[in-house]
């Protein structure tokens, strides 16, 4: 498969921020969301095997494994690559757009799936069947980039059944809307999701590589 980088890092998002991992990150992503903030994944990268991507994890010493991207679904290996992961003892987080197939991902690994708002442009391309193969373990992240998005996460969550089935992050996009503001919305309407913040782009550069 083609990967971009592979580096040790703070986990800055989902139930696991502030952790120590080790990051996979893929090359090739078949949406364009209008916040992307790792364009340099739709190209960069080399190939590497299952079993090379195995021994690059193993040297850095650390449990905690998220394969990100890009998408990382778009890969005919990662089913293996998971399960590779998943043997030798690893934690093993993937976090998807939303626009693949769950459903053969090993259940041990816990998914982090996108859904996205119309402001991304790339609701349309969402694979709303994977809602039925989340288990209690995964997490759904929905980037919030203003009110008509709130508005429209919020209801989604409960037209869709997600409310409730595993934890939801609302997570404010990056530079384009106050964590602040977000909070009170979610503070008004008393919902049950998670604020999340990318703790790394306030740990290190936000334009800085490979943190």
């Amino acid at each position: 498969m083609k990967v971009c980088e592979v580096f040790a890092s703070i986990q800055g998002e989902s139930t696991y921020a502030g952790w120590p991992c080790v990051f996979i990150r893929t090359t090739g992503c078949n949406l364009r969301c209008e916040y992307c903030d790792t364009k340099y994944a739709y190209e960069e990268g080399s190939e590497r095997s299952p079993d090379e991507l195995m021994n690059e994890v193993q040297s850095l010493g650390i449990k905690l494994v998220e394969i990100t991207g890009g998408e990382p679904l778009l890969h005919h290996d990662m089913p293996l690559l998971i399960s590779k992961l998943l043997d030798s003892g690893h934690m093993v987080l993937i976090e998807t757009n939303g626009s693949q197939s769950i459903r053969d991902i090993d259940r041990r690994c816990i998914v982090i799936m996108d859904i996205k708002t119309p402001s991304s442009g790339m609701f349309d391309r969402m694979d709303l069947t994977n809602i039925k193969y989340l288990k209690p373990l995964d997490e759904v992240k929905i980037v919030i980039s203003d009110r008509q998005d709130y508005e429209w996460a919020r209801g989604f969550i409960s037209s869709y059944g997600i409310y409730g089935k595993c934890l939801v992050h609302f997570s404010p996009a990056f530079s384009k809307l106050d964590p602040a503001l977000l909070s009170e919305w979610i503070l008004e309407d008393k919902l049950a999701v998670r604020l999340n913040m990318q703790l790394h782009k306030y740990i290190f550069d936000p334009d800085k590589r490979g943190v």
